[in-house]
């Protein structure tokens, strides 16, 4: 969730710790705030509510610091205001923390520090972990917050600066991501890299219960029980203007206009045209064990990644024969999952960091599973954590709402199930079938990204719109599902996703001249049946959108309004239907004055449960 950010070096900090927030204000926008040594060599704070811009118009030109910590904040603990705003401090004002994660057990620290005297002035969790630290301080901020890390149970990803120790920044990190990266003289921690593109050229995550102190004489990293780490720093694979815009109004357009290039730099030197089959070297240690034991897969995930994994459920099932059951990873280890040596256990993630993800990973391989991953941050802890798998490489994804991630998930998923049903039931010549389809993809989205003018007028007629229902059959269920997420997400109007052939039973209440529904009617073998659906939707004056095969005229007979998306092969359908769907929310939401990027009690990456 929240945003940290980190410097230490020979340039003045609060600049670079500004910008960093910048970067980082994806991951909340409630509240931010800077800690810094000031020229007195005394702790000085500033933290407003709000984005990022309130905070800045407090910076003086003339602060200048060579060492600060700053936060930008998704509200856990205590409502968005001042005074709950990061940094917190000890009851001195000379010790500060920047926390991301949730402290569990806060509660009965809290009334073990005051009944020890220690004055709490906010609501947040947050706040005692400097306590403590002031609490344990014998003149080593090290071995202090040590100690103090050690009574907090839960998670967290930490910053803390002293004025009694004015060169020197603890980081540490259980549970909630943390990387640091180092340049000439200059140290930088940061929740994710996109607050140090730019500044180094590779970084370090550290792993749980790691501590680092930065200090003029380096970086020192050890475990909490003080065992020496020697950190493999990894090149960062993306630059810097694959965080910018590029004249683009909001990210989430740019990144839904980025999927072509993501569809290929997904399947690179992975497809094998000629022999139908695909090369996963990431699960090539696997191969024999998925080719003649797998009898089960389980896909674990969450929001739009819980989507993505239904679509991979069609996939294996359809091309590669093997069952496969969807959890969400949130309710999966507060159950008792059956799971033999036979199960494959699948978790899908953009962030790598995702709380429940990461917890029901965990909980698959407790008891026994082999654990696989599609996710799209190199170096993260559920990449980490996983036996195996692959990276979609779809690049930083700033938008909260995911798009091109999804559009990679799918893929990705897409490519798991060709190189199972290669080993096992699908022949050349239907592999080779879909790898060819596969290649025309990026010039297809190319072409329906050209009709955006048509679905910004689709969405116009629908702005004063409070619901919306949103219906597929196959492939294009989770579609549905997605499309409404959108909806939702981003323009704050109520949709919800079914089945089509469920509206009867019970959503078709709803249905009035006031209520759009979308339709995913794409050219296949339950065609005709979802027709019959839009005809019973047209029967109760709903108004209907239908998502549609080009050369589809019979539908416009039924339809208020069609958007077209190229011909394809079956499997490959969802691809193309979800775009338009992310175009309308978008158009929507910009409509609506909605903020596109960074919509309302919403942060990329849930890193807490």
């Amino acid at each position: 969730m929240c945003g940290i950010v980190a410097y230490l070096g020979e340039n003045n900090a609060i600049p670079l710790l500004i910008d960093g927030l910048k970067r980082l204000e994806y991951r909340g926008y409630d509240s931010a705030g800077i800690a810094f040594i000031d020229k007195d060599k005394k702790l000085a704070t500033i933290k407003r509510k709000g984005k990022i811009k309130n905070l800045e118009k407090e910076i003086k030109e003339d602060m200048f610091s060579n060492i600060g910590i700053a936060h930008t904040r998704w509200a856990t603990h205590g409502e968005p205001n001042d005074v709950n705003a990061h940094p917190h401090t000890d009851c001195k004002g000379e010790i500060a923390v920047v926390h991301n994660g949730i402290i569990e057990n806060f509660r009965a620290i809290k009334d073990f520090l005051i009944k020890k005297g220690h004055k709490i002035k906010t609501d947040t969790d947050t706040e005692v972990i400097a306590h403590l630290i002031e609490d344990n301080y014998r003149g080593d901020l090290l071995n202090a917050t040590r100690m103090a890390l050690n009574i907090v149970e839960g998670t967290y990803g930490i910053a803390v600066i002293s004025s009694k120790e004015p060169d020197k920044i603890i980081i540490a990190r259980n549970g909630s991501p943390i990387a640091i990266a180092q340049n000439d003289g200059n140290y930088y921690a940061a929740s994710d890299a996109s607050a140090i593109i730019g500044k180094s050229e590779s970084l370090y995550y550290l792993k749980d219960k790691e501590i680092c102190v930065m200090s003029r004489e380096g970086l020192n990293i050890t475990t909490l029980d003080n065992i020496p780490v020697t950190p493999e720093f990894q090149k960062i694979e993306f630059d810097l203007s694959q965080i910018e815009k590029g004249g683009f109004p909001h990210f989430m357009l740019k990144e839904i206009y980025e999927q072509p290039e993501v569809i290929m730099n997904t399947i690179r030197g992975r497809i094998d045209v000629e022999n139908g089959d695909v090369r996963l070297n990431g699960l090539k240690d696997y191969k024999e064990w998925f080719g003649k034991d797998v009898n089960r897969i389980i896909f674990t995930a969450c929001g739009t990644s819980w989507h993505a994994s239904l679509i991979a459920e069609y996939l294996i099932e359809k091309l590669a024969g093997i069952p496969v059951e969807v959890e969400y990873a949130s309710e999966f280890r507060y159950r008792n999952p059956i799971i033999d040596r036979n199960t494959a256990v699948f978790v899908i993630t953009q962030s790598g960091e995702t709380a429940d993800t990461l917890a029901a990973l965990r909980e698959a391989k407790k008891k026994g599973a082999n654990v696989f991953g599609i996710c799209n941050v190199v170096g993260s802890t559920i990449a980490r954590e996983t036996d195996a798998g692959i990276y979609v490489h779809a690049g930083p994804e700033i938008g909260v709402a995911s798009t091109k991630a999804f559009t990679a998930q799918i893929i990705g998923a897409l490519l798991i199930a060709l190189y199972l049903g290669r080993m096992r039931k699908l022949g050349y010549e239907e592999g080779k079938t879909i790898l060819e389809n596969l290649l025309k993809l990026p010039e297809q989205i190319q072409t329906l990204l050209k009709e955006h003018d048509k679905i910004e007028k689709i969405a116009d007629n629908f702005r004063n719109s409070k619901n919306f229902l949103y219906l597929g059959r196959g492939l294009n269920f989770p579609i549905a599902l997605e499309g409404a997420l959108k909806m939702k997400e981003i323009s704050y109007i109520h949709a919800e996703g079914y089945p089509a052939a469920e509206m009867k039973h019970g959503p078709i209440a709803l249905i009035d001249e006031n209520m759009p529904v979308v339709f995913v009617a794409t050219k296949d073998s339950i065609y005709d049946k979802v027709i019959n659906n839009i005809e019973e939707v047209k029967a109760r004056r709903g108004k209907v959108i239908a998502i549609a095969t080009e050369g589809d005229e019979d539908i416009r007979k039924v339809a208020d309004f069609v958007v077209y998306v190229p011909k394809t092969i079956d499997v490959l359908v969802p691809i193309l239907t979800v775009i338009p769907l992310q175009l309308m929310a978008y158009y929507l939401a910009v409509y609506n004055g909605c903020n596109v990027d960074q919509p309302r009690n919403l942060a990329k990456s849930v890193t807490v449960e």
